[in-house]
């Protein structure tokens, strides 16, 4: 294992390429009061980049990228791009990314270097762990809150599960739109 590698705490084991062919996608319809439910594979990449300096903070982190396939189809359905980082000094694992939708989001949560599960929440308005959103989704599909849990199973094999909370014009309740899949080494 390379020095940096080591320096990345509970994301150190996440490293390397990954798959997985069984996840699950219940969004909204197009209807936007019927839930969609999607079967999907996904491919996720998670690069060491090294250190990065910020005056006296010092973060590690992993660059990484994710596409998903409905089961089936060729196109992708979803994308994200951006890092996982770690803070030692505060025990602090965090995930900043974008999606070609329009929206930006960094979660982060309090973990321990040797943890195997780990949460992360970004909520709308905070001034630390936040979400922003394009004018049309914020007006239409505002997110309200974003969660992440990871589980590490072994060394080549690892689960998350995400909640993203969504205000959506015209409706009462809250819509969770919830992801789930179960990822497999592959480098």
């Amino acid at each position: 294992m390379n020095e940096n590698v080591e320096k990345l705490g509970p994301l150190a084991v996440l490293a390397g390429v990954w798959q997985g062919a069984e996840g699950d996608d219940a969004a909204p319809d197009d209807d936007r009061v019927s839930i969609e439910k999607n079967l999907y594979r996904e491919t996720l990449s998670l690069e060491p980049i090294g250190e990065i300096n910020n005056h006296e903070q010092s973060l590690y982190g992993l660059r990484y990228t994710t596409m998903a396939w409905r089961l089936g189809a060729e196109d992708a359905f979803h994308e994200e791009v951006g890092y996982w980082l770690w803070d030692a000094a505060n025990r602090q694992v965090m995930k900043g990314f974008c999606v070609p939708r329009g929206n930006s989001v960094l979660a982060g949560g309090t973990a321990d270097a040797d943890a195997q599960s780990f949460k992360m929440v970004a909520k709308l308005g905070s001034e630390t762990y936040g979400i922003l959103s394009n004018q049309f989704l914020n007006e239409e599909f505002q997110i309200v809150r974003y969660e992440l849990g990871i589980d590490v199973h072994d060394a080549d094999t690892f689960s998350y599960a995400s909640d993203t909370v969504i205000r959506i014009k015209g409706q009462d309740e809250l819509f969770h739109h919830r992801d789930s899949n179960t990822l497999k080494r592959m480098e």
